[in-house]
């Protein structure tokens, strides 16, 4: 067996950031993100990156990190969110962004992990999202070429993982996770708790190890609350 569990993760990514990469990163608003990994990735200061995500975080939180710092040069988003910096990147010609549709995004990066080139699919067709892109009839229905998407490295986030690189995801932070963990050539997991082999049931796997590289136990866990929503008591 490889050995797939490093010490930190600046260890971790040791040898897989330089300028101009592509990244893909796990998570839905800030649930679910590898809060650790994006850190380090911070901390390297490479530049000039492409992100593949659902959403950017928010100003100080998340993926907004490396918006704060410019180090990234493109997003393959869903969803500009809360960020203002990002929406204002956006707006001044800063940041480019690729917007794709929440579901056609997660089968782009589905079907990138899984070796598929393209797909077709209706959402998208006679909208600005299809501007440049193959439409073709199937029957009498108007499909629109989607693209597979690939990363250099993808980074995750989940509850529980083993030495082999299994993954369990906790509820809700499962999210894009699964999907991101096959799209990178290289995936690097953080995970809440380190367990033994053959702790996480074989029906309980999500994320085969087959497709995680590198381990490392998660220093962040925020789990910050995007948007806190409660119950006004009645008076």
């Amino acid at each position: 067996m490889a050995r797939k569990i490093y010490e930190d993760a600046r260890s971790a990514l040791d040898g897989l950031l330089r300028d101009g990469i592509t990244i893909a990163a796990g998570g839905f608003g800030l649930c679910g993100i590898p809060e650790t990994l994006i850190d380090e990735v911070r901390r390297s200061a490479v530049g000039r990156l492409t992100i593949i995500s659902n959403n950017a975080g928010i100003e100080d939180f998340g993926l907004g990190k490396l918006l704060q710092t410019r180090q990234v040069a493109k997003m393959i988003s869903s969803f500009m969110g809360g960020n203002r910096e990002f929406e204002r990147q956006y707006l001044a010609g800063e940041v480019e962004v690729e917007f794709c549709p929440q579901g056609t995004l997660a089968e782009r990066i589905r079907a990138g992990g899984a070796g598929i080139p393209g797909f077709y699919t209706r959402t998208g067709v006679g909208t600005l999202i299809a501007e440049g892109k193959e439409v073709r009839m199937f029957g009498d229905t108007a499909y629109l070429l989607e693209s597979g998407l690939r990363a250099d490295v993808a980074l995750v986030k989940a509850w529980k993982g083993d030495p082999h690189g299994n993954l369990l995801f906790r509820k809700s932070a499962r999210n894009f996770n699964p999907v991101v963990a096959t799209c990178g050539r290289v995936t690097v997991a953080e995970v809440e708790e380190l367990v033994g082999p053959g702790e996480i049931g074989a029906d309980r796997i999500h994320t085969p190890g087959i497709y995680v590289d590198r381990l490392i136990l998660a220093t962040s866990n925020e789990k910050r609350i995007e948007r806190l929503t409660v119950r006004e008591e009645a008076a």
